[in-house]
């Protein structure tokens, strides 16, 4: 065929009008229900602390007992790549970052815990706290110590505690509006979900609250943790969580795995009851196909191995917590849960070795893709637009520097971000 030649075709241009028509519907629900990711910054971990606990000096002082923590028991590079199997390559720049890490910003995303790690408690005690909680937070946010993440665990929606979950949430959040207004880094966490009716009533507690402030409607979103069966499987045997997204209406930001209670809703005796089990994996794919392309992010669970005493035993807690992220980041799980200041030297060595470790293979990758080269592999969009995530990912908790993608990539920040779509 050449330029200029006639193409001949056979349907008429009523019928491609037509399908378009009868698919607009189609298109629109598509759009509405999986609008991609919402190319924001991901925290690598949620810290989980009890509300009691909570001070305006926990997040410096996880910092700190984290720096304690590698002085003693991995003082230097070469140390800490012995304990994890970190080459000597790899050992110099994941310690170096991860010390300046535990400098500058030890935790990502905190999260005041008002349910398990609280309990019950009497009324006018935990109206305190909450009071306490958000006071907290409002001062941490205007002086800028505050983590790019932060807010709390409510207790769930079923009927023996609800009242008094929606109450800290009440105290909470109008404390925060009192005391300057909702931090652009708010986070909720409703936990137990087991019928997506709760996910509609949280909805309904959102819009209540902005509708009394003024808020813009849809500005408070919240997490739903997966931690009872009913909420992978429902009674009919049909998938649970994509029910418990729809049933949030765009408010779902995140939906996180519940390691031991999920456990032991399966019946897991306790000393089995890990970020690996069987069961485990059966539910994080369950959340992960049910999440793709809606713009829910997902966050692996914890373990409650806690790397203290002597530094034999220490080391074995890190190499096993090290171990577990390295292996939810390989299943696409870039987010979990630390629970003690010891995991923090782990959880970001684990993740900073991931992203450094793949740099120079993605960057080339990528490179390839956008000058057409080809080379050894060749990739598809959707693999370009995972290369770059990739990369952003590693921007963005500060394995990277901007310096060495665009030196390997010939890239910026904007021209990534726009292969990732964000």
């Amino acid at each position: 065929m050449t330029q200029g030649e006639t193409v001949g075709t056979t349907l008429a241009d009523a019928v491609r009008e037509g399908i378009g028509a009868s698919l607009a519907a189609t298109d629109a629900e598509l759009a509405r229900r999986y609008p991609g990711d919402p190319g924001t910054r991901q925290p690598v971990h949620t810290v989980y602390v009890p509300a009691d606990a909570f001070t305006a000096d926990t997040v410096r002082s996880w910092g700190r007992q984290a720096l304690a923590a590698l002085d003693e028991h991995a003082p230097d590079a070469e140390a800490l790549g012995r304990v994890l199997g970190l080459s000597d390559e790899l050992a110099g720049p994941v310690y170096d970052r991860v010390r300046a890490k535990l400098e500058r910003e030890p935790v990502e995303d905190l999260r005041i815990d008002f349910e398990d790690g609280y309990g019950q408690r009497p009324d006018a005690e935990e109206d305190v706290a909450a009071v306490a909680a958000a006071r907290i937070v409002s001062a941490a946010v205007a002086d800028r110590s505050a983590p790019p993440y932060i807010g709390i665990r409510m207790k769930c929606m079923e009927a023996a505690v609800r009242d008094r979950g929606i109450r800290t949430l009440d105290i909470f959040l109008s404390t925060l509006m009192r005391s300057g207004g909702l931090p652009d880094g708010l986070v909720l966490t409703l936990p137990k979900v087991t019928f997506p009716q709760q996910v509609t009533a949280m909805v309904r507690l959102c819009e209540e609250f902005e509708k009394a402030h003024g808020l813009t409607p849809g500005r408070i979103g919240f997490e739903i943790q997966i931690e009872t069966t009913q909420s992978i499987l429902g009674p009919d045997g049909t998938a649970t969580v994509p029910r418990l997204i729809d049933a949030a209406e765009g408010r779902a930001t995140g939906l996180h795995y519940g390691t031991f209670d999920y456990s032991a809703s399966c019946g897991v005796s306790a000393a089995y009851q890990s970020m690996d089990h069987p069961v485990a994996d059966y539910a994080k794919a369950v959340m992960q196909v049910a999440a793709a392309g809606t713009g829910v992010r997902l966050s692996d669970g914890s373990t409650n191995v806690l790397p203290v005493g002597p530094t034999a035993q220490v080391h074995d807690a890190w190499r096993l917590h090290h171990g577990l992220v390295r292996r939810s980041l390989a299943r696409a799980y870039y987010q979990g849960w630390d629970m003690h200041p010891g995991h923090l030297p782990t959880r970001y060595a684990a993740v900073y070795a991931f992203y450094r470790e793949g740099l120079d293979t993605a960057a080339a990758r990528l490179a390839a893709y956008v000058a057409k080269a080809g080379g050894d592999v060749m990739d598809e969009p959707a693999t370009a637009k995972a290369l770059s995530g990739y990369l952003l990912r590693g921007l963005d908790c500060g394995a990277v520097d901007l310096e060495e993608v665009t030196a390997r990539t010939a890239l910026g920040r904007a021209e990534l971000d726009a292969l990732a779509g964000r």
